[in-house]
């Protein structure tokens, strides 16, 4: 057991030093609504117009009632609470509008390949390579952990990134576990 928990600290010694200094600044940012977000839009004393699970459109638009489209995609939740109060200020006095993001999916990343879940996952707060990994449950017994790729962009301009486990774990490399950004693509063969 004690060799484990020591294992598991001198991990995290070689990893932590690896996050680079923007994943700092990255939380700190607001966040940003983008396209397949689901925002729950309340307007005080107005149950008429307040809405739960609306969904961004693929546009970066939503719609509602007595404010048309809404360009959603971009802005932060308070900078559409603006837009929308703005837009309603037209036919109600005062409006107190909140927005919710409730299911954050346009910032995802995808792991492929060779782990124990492949598939899908919210990037809801900073995270490296190795998290990524881990959030689909690490690797599978057939994963070439030395050849693991990170995609990055779209279409394309797409990035090709390795990850050399070995590396990082040893502390050789630990650029290599990068901040994963919306979009991003592990790919463990």
């Amino acid at each position: 057991m004690k060799k484990i928990v020591l294992s598991l600290l001198v991990f995290m010694g070689l990893v932590a030093p690896a996050l680079p200094a923007l994943a700092v600044d990255a939380m700190l940012e607001p966040y940003r609504i983008g396209p397949s977000d689901i925002l729950e839009i309340v307007v005080w004393r107005e149950d008429a117009l307040t809405r739960r699970d609306v969904l961004v459109r693929p546009d970066g638009r939503l719609s509602m009632p007595l404010a048309d489209d809404v360009v959603a995609a971009g802005q932060t939740p308070m900078e559409l609470k603006e837009a929308i109060t703005k837009s309603l200020e037209r036919y109600i006095a005062a409006p107190k509008v909140y927005v919710i993001v409730n299911n954050p999916r346009s910032h995802s990343f995808s792991v492929l390949g060779n782990v124990v879940k492949a598939g899908e996952y919210p990037l809801l707060s900073a995270s490296t390579v190795l998290q990524g990994i881990a959030a689909a449950g690490g690797f599978n017994d057939w994963a070439n952990k030395d050849d693991v790729v990170v995609l990055r962009g779209k279409g394309g301009n797409q990035t090709r990134m390795p990850v050399k486990f070995s590396e990082v774990i040893a502390g050789k490399n630990p650029m290599q576990n990068m901040e994963l950004l919306p979009g991003d693509i592990i790919i463990v063969p």
